[in-house]
């Protein structure tokens, strides 16, 4: 298919199903294996003197990998690096998968969040790439699989390769997000015993132990994370139960209660151990797992920020974490930055501006050219 605008661009990569298959997806059309072969092709059509590799990560689910120049170590490295995978499309009031031009927007799942910032990326490297090995920096590509649930392919690069510096595509309006809360997931799971509801008291409710658990993270927790201190960007660390879960029947007493529980951190803290002895004192016997989401801190007056903020950029503070987290878990200047607004991703009506998107492209075609 010959692609000849940036509208065309994302409107073939909206097209192309990546649901993230964790949860409820919404379709059986789910992975980031066709998205990639896609990509690769048109990278290796567009760039022919790039290096274009499929990195697989999970079975089914690759990274794309581009290596536009090749300096011998003499340049420091430059990562754009948006994701290839998208929310369920579940609910969705318009057609997913439509790529649709209407009303000076581009509709579908991922348009937004973040096939727009991954087409807006590549239609300025296109329109500058033969120019990119004159750059003071060595420009790689990746569209990484798996952001939207545990990162896999941020983590798989991040161990792969060093870059000096990370820009993940989000939807942040073009702002540089130079800091990011970090993301604990915890699922509390209370047991008990199950008996006939007409004799309660022989039995040991879960649902009544996670009841006191749950009141303990509104009423203690959250108030005391709180307490601990605010970032000025991003606000104080915060705690909320998400979902809970339990019994079998309405005339059984239930022995089994699930709840999870979403917790928002600062760069550098590490709350998980201070939550999981409070809720010990209230339930000894409260079953407590985790996965984590890293938060990012990068210094402003990082040179490559200093060209960003040149271009229009301002540095700001997000709430939600990205891949930036991973690269800067691993001692990598990393910020999130892309066209579009946060507030139209995993929406049921998921769109981008075509005022946004050729913004971003018009940015970074800027920001490239003031690295030579």
């Amino acid at each position: 298919m010959q692609i000849s605008s940036v509208t065309e661009l994302l409107q073939a990569l909206v097209r192309i199903p990546s649901v993230n298959p964790t949860g409820d997806p919404g379709t059986p059309h789910t992975g980031e294996q066709a998205i990639a072969d896609w990509l690769a092709d048109w990278l290796r059509r567009e760039f022919p003197a790039a290096r274009v590799k499929l990195r697989e990560v999970l079975p089914g689910r690759p990274n794309v990998v581009v290596r536009f120049s090749d300096s011998g170590g003499k340049k420091p490295r430059l990562l754009f690096a948006p994701h290839t995978d998208t929310v369920s499309v579940g609910g969705m009031t318009i057609e997913p998968f439509g790529g649709e031009l209407r009303d000076g927007r581009i509709w579908g799942r991922g348009a937004s969040d973040t096939k727009g910032s991954m087409a807006a990326m590549l239609w300025a490297l296109r329109a500058e790439r033969d120019g990119l090995s004159e750059l003071g920096h060595e420009i790689w590509f990746a569209g990484l699989c798996s952001e939207e649930t545990g990162q896999w392919g941020a983590k798989a690069l991040a161990k792969e390769e060093k870059f000096d510096f990370v820009i993940a595509g989000e939807p942040t309006g073009l702002d540089a997000v130079v800091a990011h809360k970090g993301a604990l997931w915890i699922t509390l799971t209370t047991r008990g015993r199950a008996v006939h509801a007409a004799e309660p008291e022989r039995g040991d409710n879960a649902i009544y132990k996670m009841a006191d658990l749950l009141r303990c993270v509104r009423d203690e927790l959250a108030p005391m994370l709180a307490a601990g201190g605010a970032h000025p960007l991003l606000g104080p660390t915060t705690i909320s139960a998400g979902t809970v879960s339990g019994g079998s029947k309405i005339n059984i007493v239930p022995d089994v209660c699930r709840a999870e529980v979403d917790v928002r951190y600062l760069p550098g803290a590490d709350p998980l151990e201070e939550i999981s002895s409070r809720l010990r004192l209230v339930c000894a016997d409260v079953e407590i797992e985790h996965t984590l989401s890293h938060p990012m801190l990068t210094d402003e007056l990082h040179p490559v920020i200093a060209k960003l903020r040149g271009c229009g950029s301002r540095c700001v503070g997000a709430a939600w974490f990205s891949d930036a987290g991973v690269f800067s878990r691993h001692g990598m200047p990393s910020i999130a930055l892309g066209p579009g607004s946060i507030a139209q991703a995993h929406t049921k009506d998921e769109f981008i501006s075509m005022a946004d998107l050729e913004t971003g492209v018009d940015f970074f075609g800027r920001f490239l050219r003031s690295l030579r």
